[in-house]
C-alpha cells in the first residue's frame, strides 16, 4: 500500500486514523442510546480539567458547528441516535470521520438498506465534499448505478484481483454487469462439470 507517495502498511485502527485514514463501516459503529453529540465525539470526547469530566455543552456545540459545515440538518443534538433515519445516522458517521480531520474516507456500502431518499441525502453529502475537494473517498458498492453516480473512477475486484480499473467516463454499467455475469457462467459451467464427473465416477465405480 502506498499512501501519499510513500510505502504504508497501518499497524492498526488508531495508527491508521493518525495518518488521515477513517471509515465509515456498513453498520455504521454508532451507539443506538447515546446522543447526536455524544456519537460524534466517540472515542475523542472533551473533557473537563482538572477534573476529568465530559464536557457535554463543548460537544455540543463543536457537534452543531460539524453538522452545519458539511451541511447535514439534525434538529436536535441531544436525541439518541436511535430515534434518527438511517440516512441521517449515515450522515452522522460520515460527519464523524470529517470532523477527526481524516484526509481518506473509506465508506462501507454507504447506501445499504436505504429507500431512495435517504440514499439521495447521502449521495448529496458525497457530492458537496467531493467539490469542496476537503478528502478523498473510496466507496465499496455492489450497485453500479450508484458506483456512476458518486465516483470519479471504478476498481472491480474477483477473487481479491483487480480485474477492471477505469474513469468512470471510459466505461458502464453494462460492461460491468457483462465482466460479472462472464464469471458467473464461467462458476456455473465448472461445477456443472465437477458434478457430472463426480456422477460419471460412481456409476464405474459400481
Amino acid at each position: 500500500m502506498w499512501l501519499k507517495g510513500e510505502p504504508y502498511a497501518p499497524k492498526s485502527v488508531l495508527d491508521a486514523r493518525n495518518h488521515g485514514i477513517d471509515t465509515v463501516y456498513q453498520d455504521l459503529a454508532l451507539i443506538n442510546q447515546l446522543s447526536v453529540y455524544n456519537n460524534l465525539f466517540l472515542r475523542r470526547e472533551i473533557v473537563k480539567k482538572p477534573i476529568p469530566f465530559l464536557s457535554n455543552r463543548e460537544m455540543r456545540k463543536r457537534a452543531r458547528e460539524a453538522l452545519e459545515e458539511t451541511g447535514i440538518n439534525i434538529p436536535r443534538l441531544d436525541v439518541p441516535v436511535a430515534r434518527l433515519s438511517g440516512g441521517q445516522r449515515q450522515a452522522i458517521a460520515v460527519a464523524r470521520t470529517i470532523s477527526g480531520d481524516a484526509d481518506i474516507i473509506l465508506l462501507d456500502e454507504p447506501l445499504a438498506a436505504m429507500g431512495a431518499k435517504e440514499g439521495a441525502l447521502i449521495l448529496d453529502l458525497i457530492a458537496r465534499l467531493k467539490a469542496e475537494g476537503r478528502v478523498s473517498i473510496i466507496m465499496i458498492l455492489h450497485n453500479y448505478v450508484h458506483v456512476f453516480q458518486a465516483c470519479d473512477r471504478v476498481s472491480l475486484i474477483q477473487d481479491g484481483v483487480i480485474s477492471l480499473d477505469k474513469p468512470t467516463n471510459e466505461t458502464s454499467v453494462d460492461e460491468l454487469n457483462e465482466i460479472v455475469v462472464e464469471e458467473y457462467r464461467r462458476a456455473r459451467q465448472a461445477a456443472m462439470a465437477e458434478g457430472s464427473g463426480g456422477a460419471s465416477g460412481e456409476r464405474n465405480g459400481a
